[in-house]
């Protein structure tokens, strides 16, 4: 027994030693190494957020493993970069080694704060080695100014504030805005972190050209009797995304939450604007009134939403020259009935990130819910109108339109005109449904599986080619400029764009 522990020991000792010592030979680097860029570019960010990482590939095309004796950041200790090499976190390493015809992987990260810089080109060098053989790779990232608009926190617990709606508190993060607070400018974007609330008898003004960003888990609560008014220019649209600036987040669905406009909010408008990259675009509720839409929608993008473009709930919107986009579940859902009056739209769901169930356009009179006993209850409301008129259904799906009635005495009235119906019941689901019998006298001038001719599918880039079906087939109507300006007024085209010629 004593020689067998003795015998481990002397292997314990053997494997610690094998771990500390390198089994390679290396040489000193002579200022040979490649790089996958010659340039890190952290894209733009928000003062005092962090970016995401990115990464620089460092190449040895030696054939023999070599050591460098240090890498670090120009600017040292004060540098606003963080940097992992080969999986390390630091600022400053010493004898890294790379065996030959090999490479490792450096991460680089940054957070800025503008009001420490002078120029709001953040730059700084990756150095590699020193004297003769040292190399250089730049880092360079733009930081942008924002006016912030932050939850309050308990002095004591240090909880975020949570919002209390209709006098009951919510587990949702935010707070109403203060007076100051209710104009929206285009001189710096606004970032809002948590839901900013529009008091009651209040008006949220978002002026031309302003830029509203939007954290994970954010978005605008338009309140009882309060209101929204978005007032963007053909030249100077308002944009509504996310607060992560960088390329790769781009089109990156779901990063923020939604722009609700709760039960009671009044006479919102929205004109010139883009609405991108949340879960849902525009969340609506509210009936409003039959003479007055609780909103106005024109002129108005609403693209790449994981969940909805809008969802809409026993509400009134009146929307014309209006594109919605891909959404994980439909581009337009339309319940609870309401009254929806859009002319010169675009519906098009080419959603590819999961499988979609739903539509493009969903049409529907009900809710459907379970009580306390865990029985389906559905409810029935009244569908006062929806009224399409000159425009497109379509998507990747085989059928982009969809009304969806349970009858309960209510009222269910509907025209759709001069439009582009994606419909192609290949299972026979729908034959027995009299609402999409696209003969009756509900349905008149329409196109069944007409070829759309978009220009970018892909990108949420709806505008039509000169091979469409759709060219000088809408009818006239007081809307005689499409989203971009263009004239329409003879011989209209059917959706948001007229047609043009694509390369």
């Amino acid at each position: 027994m004593r020689y067998f522990i003795t015998f481990l020991i002397c292997v314990l000792l053997i494997s610690v030693n094998s771990c500390e010592r390198k089994d390679f030979n290396t040489l000193p680097n002579t200022g040979t190494l490649e790089f996958s860029k010659d340039t890190v570019f952290l894209d733009t960010i928000f003062t005092n957020i962090g970016s995401a990482t990115y990464n620089l590939k460092v190449y040895n095309k030696r054939n023999n493993a070599i050591t460098i004796p240090s890498i670090k950041l120009e600017n040292g200790n004060l540098s606003n970069y963080r940097l992992n090499v080969d999986g390390i976190a630091g600022k400053e390493f010493t004898n890294i080694d790379i065996l030959a015809k090999d490479s490792i992987f450096i991460f680089v990260e940054t957070t800025i704060d503008v009001s420490t810089q002078t120029n709001p080109i953040y730059t700084d060098k990756i150095l590699f080695d020193s004297g003769n053989n040292q190399q250089n790779v730049d880092l360079v990232t733009l930081v942008k100014d924002a006016n912030f608009i932050y939850p309050g926190r308990n002095a004591v617990t240090m909880e975020i504030d949570s919002l209390s709606l209709n006098g009951t508190p919510t587990n949702i993060k935010g707070r109403f805005l203060k007076d100051s607070e209710l104009t929206f400018t285009n001189s710096k974007p606004t970032v809002i972190y948590g839901y900013a609330a529009v008091p009651a008898n209040k008006t949220l003004t978002i002026e031309a050209g302003a830029r509203v960003h939007f954290h994970n888990n954010s978005g605008l609560i338009i309140d009882n009797k309060a209101t929204l008014k978005v007032n963007g220019t053909l030249n100077e649209k308002v944009i509504f995304e996310g607060d992560r600036l960088e390329n790769s987040f781009s089109k990156v669905a779901g990063q923020w939450g939604t722009i609700w406009m709760r039960a009671g909010s009044l006479e919102n408008e929205i004109n010139h604007a883009q609405i991108k990259n949340g879960v849902i675009g525009i969340l609506i509720d509210s009936i409003g009134s039959n003479s007055s839409a609780t909103l106005k929608l024109q002129n108005t993008e609403i693209c790449n939403h994981s969940n909805y473009g809008i969802l809409a709930r026993e509400t009134h919107i009146e929307g014309n020259n209006v594109v919605i986009g891909s959404a994980g579940q439909a581009s337009l859902a339309a319940t609870m009935g309401g009254t929806y009056n859009f002319t010169h739209a675009t519906f098009a769901n080419y959603w590819s990130n999961s499988l979609r169930q739903l539509p493009a356009v969903l049409v529907n009179n009900f809710i459907a819910y379970n009580n306390e006993n865990g029985q389906e209850v559905i409810e029935t409301r009244n569908l006062y109108a929806a009224n399409f008129t000159n425009c497109i259904f379509d998507g990747n799906n085989n059928i982009e339109f969809i009304l969806d009635k349970v009858d309960n005495g209510d009222i269910f009235n509907y025209n759709i005109h001069n439009s582009l119906i994606k419909f192609t019941d290949t299972n026979e689901s729908y034959k027995d449904v009299a609402e999409l019998d696209f003969t009756n006298s509900y349905y008149l001038n329409n196109i069944l599986n007409g070829k759309p001719h978009f220009k970018d599918t892909q990108n949420n880039n709806f505008i039509i080619g000169q091979e469409s079906d759709a060219i000088q087939k809408a009818k006239a109507t007081v809307f005689s400029s499409d989203i971009l300006g263009v004239d329409r007024s003879l011989n209209p085209d059917i959706g948001a764009y007229q047609h043009i010629t694509f390369d």
